[in-house]
């Protein structure tokens, strides 16, 4: 925790606060990772501190497997700010034998900071093993509880809808037509040579450069 602090950083934490986040550590969280390689007991007792900068640490060092369902789900409960939810998401329980279980029981919970955990892990299936997913169904839920949802869930849903229009030419035209009537993040600002996240736009430009400069089709 000493070494933490020493890490921290007054122009990283005024950024981080502008994306609703708590701690002033920057790239250093990686190199103290590379340098402490995985320590179960050590991330455990990061993670009980509470501490934004400890709680990231820890989720680089420890060991996806070796957390129990029940322990993902509150871990989760109590990942309140945006890095931390997403980095534990994303570097954890993507990599937990549980993940499919609770992609489930995340999507249909009632608190929209849990059910965007859920949507994130439902993106990544239908990137990577779409099989047994409702894909029709999924875009019936988009479409009627998209546009009104919480940032974080509606961001959720928003990178599930531009999954499907990428990867299921199927569903292209739908998940295009949805993005395009709902108009979530049509207006949202983005860097010069970076792809918007308004779903119509991002789909179109990822099946271009997929297909070697062929249209998305619609």
């Amino acid at each position: 925790m000493a070494e933490l602090a020493a890490l921290e950083d007054p122009g990283a934490r005024a950024v981080h606060e502008r994306h609703g986040d708590d701690h002033g550590v920057n790239l250093a969280l990686r190199a103290l990772a590379k340098r402490l390689k995985t320590r179960q007991d050590l991330a455990c007792g990061l993670w009980e501190t509470g501490d934004s900068a400890a709680r990231l640490l820890a989720l680089l060092i420890c060991r996806p497997k070796a957390f129990a369902r029940d322990r993902l789900d509150a871990m989760l409960r109590e990942a309140r700010t945006p890095k931390v939810h997403d980095w534990l998401v994303n570097y954890v329980v993507k990599k937990s034998p549980h993940a499919e279980e609770l992609r489930v029981a995340w999507s249909a919970d009632p608190d929209p900071v849990v059910a965007a955990a859920g949507w994130a892990l439902t993106a990544e299936r239908v990137a990577k093993r779409p099989g047994g997913l409702d894909l029709p169904g999924l875009l019936d839920v988009i479409e009627a509880e998209m546009k009104d949802a919480p940032e974080r869930l509606q961001w959720a849903m928003n990178h599930c809808l531009a999954r499907i229009g990428i990867g299921h030419a199927g569903h292209r035209a739908r998940a295009i037509a949805i993005g395009e009537r709902l108009e979530v993040l049509k207006d949202y600002p983005t860097s010069p040579g970076c792809t918007s996240p308004f779903a119509p736009v991002w789909i179109e430009e990822m099946v271009r450069r997929r297909d070697g400069g062929a249209g998305a089709g619609r």
